[in-house]
This record gives C-alpha cells, sequence and structure tokens, in this order.
C-alpha cells in the first residue's frame, strides 16, 4: 500500500524573530533556541519512526539549517535535497529589516495590521499572503505533490507563510481561515495524503 507521507515544519526561531523584526527574503540564522527546536523537530519524527525518501526547502539558510539539522537527527543526510525560492516566505518589502514597533510608529498602528493580516494587501514593494500563495502553491502542485501521490516520502523545511500557502490547500481553508492559522517554529506537521491529494490524516507534533 502506498505511503503518501508529506511532512511541514517551519524554520526554527531566527535571529530576527528574537529581535521582533520584518525578516522575508533577508537571510539570517537560526537563534540557538532555534537550533534546538529543529534537533528536537527530528527526534519527534524519529520517535513517530517515520523515515524520507526526498526534502525540499527554500532558498534561505535559516530553512536550509532547520533542514539539515532535522535530517542530520534522524540519520538522513544523504537523501535528495531540493532548494528553491518558491518556497521562500513572504517578502516584505520596505518592511524587511524593520522593528515592527518602529513599523507602527511610522505608518500607524492600523495600516501595519492590515499589511500583517489582511490576505490580499501587500506592504509597500511587498507581497500579499496572496502572492506568497500565487507562487508557492503551483510549485507544490507541479513539482512535490506529484512525487507525495506516487509513494515518495516527502518533507518541506520552509516559512510560515509559505507553508501556510500549502496548509490552504491540503485543508481547505478558505482566506479567512487561513489568516488565522499560525504555525510554531520548528513544530512538525505529519500529513497522509489520499490518492486524490486529499487529506487522509493529519498528526501536529507540537510541543
Amino acid at each position: 500500500m502506498t505511503e503518501r507521507l508529506l511532512v511541514l515544519v517551519r524554520h526554527g526561531q531566527s535571529e530576527w524573530n528574537l529581535k521582533n523584526l520584518f525578516t522575508g527574503w533577508r537571510d539570517v540564522e537560526l537563534t540557538e533556541k532555534g537550533v534546538e527546536e529543529a534537533k528536537a523537530a527530528g527526534a519527534k519524527l524519529k520517535a513517530q519512526g517515520l523515515t524520507f525518501d526526498v526534502a525540499y526547502t527554500s532558498a534561505l539558510k535559516r530553512a536550509q539549517n532547520t533542514l539539515d539539522l532535522v535530517l542530520g537527527e534522524m540519520g538522513l543526510k544523504d537523501i535528495p535535497i531540493t532548494r528553491d525560492l518558491a518556497l521562500n516566505e513572504r517578502n516584505y518589502g520596505d518592511l524587511n529589516g524593520l522593528n515592527k514597533d518602529d513599523a507602527r510608529k511610522k505608518w500607524g498602528d492600523e495600516q501595519v495590521l492590515q499589511w500583517r493580516r489582511s490576505y490580499d494587501i501587500p506592504p509597500p514593494g511587498g507581497e500579499s499572503l496572496k502572492d506568497t500563495i500565487a507562487r508557492a502553491l503551483p510549485y507544490y502542485v507541479q513539482h512535490i505533490q506529484p512525487g507525495v501521490l506516487s509513494g515518495k516520502r516527502t518533507i518541506i523545511a520552509a516559512h510560515g507563510n509559505s507553508l501556510r500557502a500549502l496548509v490552504m490547500v491540503l485543508e481547505q481553508l478558505n482566506p479567512e481561515q487561513i489568516l488565522k492559522r499560525e504555525l510554531a517554529t520548528g513544530v512538525p506537521i505529519i500529513y497522509r495524503l489520499n490518492a486524490d491529494s486529499t487529506v487522509a490524516s493529519k498528526v501536529d507534533l507540537a510541543a
């Protein structure tokens, strides 16, 4: 029987998560806590008796390092890894690198909240969640989903917003529902899919 296994994991805490900065496409390192979160994710997946045939991640090192740490904990350092900017975090444009409190002082609480929490209103020079979904979802459908459905056990280490694009389609959520969905750093979500790509089961390995 084909095991259509797909695991999503958001990268561990980054240095800019800790500093309350808009990170977006800026390439920053994991914190010590982020490293531990990634290792713990690998240990949890190993304890579930899981293994993977292929892995995908973004073009940003916080996701790549998370994936390396997860696979290292599982003893899976030699599986093929594909890195693609289609899985990058949402690009926050002019907000990239800014402290979130400073952004609120500059543009006002309501405007910054709208940029952060609306579905289709992008910050200046950046992407909305809708824009992020428009690049991440086709990549998943064309490059990742066919392998999962054929039985390739797959893990994706990426970012809060690019993974929300996948969660939206997997769990058949509408724009309002996905806006309320938060993905914790370093917490694996295990999906098993039906042959038609719908979700047969879901396990969230939150601590």
